[in-house]
């Protein structure tokens, strides 16, 4: 913990108990510890908030992903059905001039025979 180690913190702590007094440094000891614990308190608020926000918004980023894959998937379907009915609207077209060839012809040959 900050590279302090154990004479330093020998040290310190007979500093504090002189300068402070032996009265006093419990009270003093007991409101850093209360400062400490406030401070990874709210140190760990902000760290949920902040993961929840990430979260929130990689939710929103596959959303937004998924909508639209979804869209493109619809736009090719949509487009194969129009080609689809094309085709079979030529077909028909093309059955149908058939057809009226077909019905045409019989008659210019009874118009040439008479």
């Amino acid at each position: 913990m900050f590279g302090i180690g154990g004479p330093e913190l020998l040290i310190i702590c007979l500093v504090a108990l002189v300068v402070i007094g032996p009265k006093k440094l419990p009270e003093m000891l007991r409101s850093l510890g209360k400062g400490v614990a406030e401070f990874k308190r709210v140190g760990n608020d902000v760290k949920s908030t902040l993961d929840d926000e990430v979260n929130k918004a990689e939710a929103e980023a596959r959303k937004r992903e998924v909508d639209e894959e979804l869209a493109r998937r619809k736009a090719e379907k949509a487009k194969l059905e129009a080609e689809t009915a094309k085709a079979e609207a030529e077909a028909a077209k093309a059955e149908l001039e058939k057809v009226q060839a077909e019905a045409s012809a019989p008659k210019a040959a009874d118009e040439t025979k008479a």
